[in-house]
């Protein structure tokens, strides 16, 4: 095959092992469909997901990777939003029926026939990849490639979960990494007064919270000075719920914002009573996409990365999984 037909991509296969370099054919694209050259990938905990086995039934093999950063080189039929030349960001949702109730009512999100990138669809951890025009979004701001990755994944859903704490003040953040480094700095711009809870005793995360206009952080087992108007949690560990319930003021609100999270334990009726909720944030809708990319170079959102060349995305993975990452790691087809 020739040279210009085949790509670089890391390929997940098996759960549980790691992900293989490989070489394979450059993909094309279909009708409402883009080709993208891929400068830059985020590293996101879903794709961890995916690699420990958590989400089931992905397509294999798949590339992983859904915060991309590249620039269109070749149009499929019927594209008008997008021109050769342009730089692109492309999300976890991938695709969606246009059709049924959930589409309809503009909650895509929601949408049964909805496919994910990295998961069900080819994703960025590769030199180029071909998405869904209606699911791609111009990149605005002076970012360069690796600093606006994180903001397709790690933004956007930091980003729904805010708009799901409502009017609250003071809000709790439970886990600090990708999502929640840049959705603080969104909170601080709006004017509500951040707490974030890291693992115990990680006084790097602690500090970086704190440097992020944070006005208190401690570890997860710790109390604040102050009770809560909401929690969001990033961490996927369901015993942060009853903790979180806890901190909460009566009418306050726990946001879970990952797409997995270990078992929620039992806990008291009396710590959920007097209107307290319990939601989790679902994917992303292309309004969410609009909103928070136009928003984020006016605040301006600053990313702290971590770049890395393609062929170190175990590694990348591996000090995710061990919390060894100040903010996010970006992968580089390039480098």
């Amino acid at each position: 095959m020739p040279e210009h037909e085949t790509m670089q991509a890391m390929l997940f296969e098996t759960a549980h092992k790691p992900l293989r370099l490989a070489t394979i054919s450059r993909p094309r694209p279909a009708p409402g469909q883009v080709l993208i050259k891929v400068h830059a990938c985020g590293v996101c905990r879903t794709d961890l997901h995916l690699v420990d086995g958590d989400l089931t039934d992905p397509k294999t093999p798949v590339v992983p990777g859904h915060e991309i950063i590249g620039t269109v080189v070749e149009l499929g039929r019927d594209i008008d939003r997008f021109s050769v030349g342009q730089r692109v960001g492309v999300p976890w949702l991938g695709f969606t029926c246009g059709t049924c109730n959930y589409c309809r009512a503009n909650q895509e999100n929601l949408c049964e026939g909805a496919r994910f990138t990295g998961y069900q669809i080819d994703g960025g951890y590769s030199d180029f990849t071909v998405a869904d025009a209606r699911y791609c979004f111009p990149i605005h701001g002076d970012y360069s490639d690796a600093e606006a990755a994180p903001l397709l994944c790690a933004g956007l859903i930091g980003y729904r979960a805010l708009r799901f704490a409502g009017e609250a003040e003071r809000l709790g953040i439970y886990g600090f990494g990708a999502a929640a480094h840049i959705i603080a700095q969104v909170a601080r711009h709006e004017g509500r007064r951040v707490y974030a809870f890291t693992r115990p005793g990680d006084t790097e995360a602690q500090n970086f919270a704190r440097g992020l206009g944070a006005i208190w952080a401690g570890g997860s087992d710790e109390t604040t000075p102050e009770p809560l108007d909401a929690a969001i949690l990033f961490a996927p560990v369901g015993a942060l719920v009853p903790l979180a319930l806890r901190a909460l003021v009566p009418g306050g609100t726990v946001v879970c914002a990952g797409i997995h999270m270990s078992d929620i334990p039992s806990f008291p009726y009396d710590i959920l009573w007097r209107e307290r909720h319990i939601v989790s944030v679902a994917n992303l809708t292309r309004r969410d996409g609009e909103e928070f990319l136009a928003l984020a170079p006016k605040i301006p959102i600053r990313t702290t990365v971590t770049a890395m060349p393609l062929a170190q995305a175990n590694t990348a993975l591996s000090e995710l999984r061990n919390g060894r990452l100040t903010g996010a790691a970006v992968l580089l087809p390039d480098a």
